[in-house]
């Protein structure tokens, strides 16, 4: 990751919670000036609006250059530029309705937090053009397997026509620092608000997906429990490689890709904390696979950060984790649907 991304995520990123689930993979105290971004507990709320939120998108005509001289103005359309910076973060029909930060995801977050939930991390991406908050329980949650991790509500929207309005449960895996799908092989609950015209937040709907956060901690350490009494031998395991990462039958840049990857990933079976406690069972299976995904799976268009939290906000996770679980069934020739 470049300089300039692990500046960004520094003074960009607010984290919150670090007593119970250390500092982020990025941080940086040199890069953070005179206010860390780290919070030992919740974020407070003036916090997220001073320091992420404090400018407005504002919209403006859009003009392009006149053949004959001067400008013309482009019609139907407006763009949406930071009014302290003036980058601007995309362009649009007049039809399409903006989702104001502060309004979206801090007024009507606000809203819905009550004493046992507050924030617990907030950040902008691509120049501020996509921008979330998380929403969490205050203590971490441990199974009786070891695995350690955190419920939270993810609210996100953008100014670049990548994310409508979105409302979607999600785990935080402590151990690894990774997002993992709520329901495992099912689908989370999430609610969806598109930006156009008459948009409104539902928000008995955006209740419903929080409250729960309250009930997720149950049902996925039960789903934990489930896929940690399962065995995958090391024939399985190897079957399962054969089937996730296929191996091209000609040397060349494909093969090598692929026996990087698969060296990778039995590094993380055998030998690596964040996965090996687990190595031998079906929740192993699913650490390997989502570790590898999140923090050593090359990134394309985008630094890992962006990738990642894009991933855990449109469904991305979601299909990780079942789609590992789909192929794990195939080996182990038995359903691993986890009923979530």
């Amino acid at each position: 990751m470049s300089r300039e991304s692990l500046e960004w995520l520094n003074t960009n990123t607010l984290i919150g919670h670090t007593d119970k689930r250390g500092t982020a993979w990025h941080h940086r105290a040199s890069m953070q000036g005179e206010e860390p971004n780290h919070y030992p507990g919740p974020i407070p709320v003036e916090d997220v609006k001073r320091r992420l939120f404090g400018w407005q998108a504002l919209s403006s005509p859009v003009y392009v250059e006149d053949p004959r001289g001067g400008l013309a103005q482009v019609p139907d359309r407006q763009a949406f530029l930071r009014s302290d910076n003036g980058h601007v973060m995309g362009i649009f029909s007049d039809g399409y309705e903006p989702h104001p930060y502060r309004e979206w995801l801090v007024g009507n977050i606000s809203r819905l937090l009550d004493a046992d939930l507050s924030i617990g991390s907030a950040g902008l991406l691509k120049g501020g053009a996509v921008a979330w908050v998380s929403v969490e329980v205050p203590d971490n949650i441990r199974t009786p397997e070891g695995v350690e991790f955190r419920p939270h509500l993810f609210a996100a929207t953008s100014f670049d026509g990548s994310l409508a309005t979105t409302f979607k449960r999600a785990i935080t895996n402590i151990v690894c620092d990774n997002t993992m799908a709520a329901g495992l092989a099912e689908r989370g609950q999430q609610v969806k608000i598109k930006h156009s015209r008459h948009s409104k937040l539902r928000l008995t709907e955006a209740r419903e997906a929080l409250n729960i956060v309250y009930t997720l901690a149950d049902a996925f350490s039960q789903a934990v429990g489930e896929l940690c009494r399962i065995p995958v031998s090391r024939s399985r395991w190897n079957e399962f490689l054969d089937l996730h990462v296929p191996m091209p039958p000609h040397p060349g840049r494909s093969r090598t890709m692929a026996e990087n990857k698969r060296d990778a990933l039995a590094r993380l079976w055998t030998h690596d904390l964040r996965v090996s406690p687990w190595q031998g069972t079906a929740w192993g299976v699913v650490q390997a696979v989502n570790t590898y995904t999140h923090h050593e799976q090359a990134v394309r268009g985008a630094d890992r950060a962006e990738r990642n939290m894009l991933r855990a906000v449109t469904g991305g996770v979601d299909d990780l984790d079942r789609d590992t679980l789909r192929t794990l069934s195939v080996v182990l020739d038995r359903s691993l649907t986890v009923a979530v």
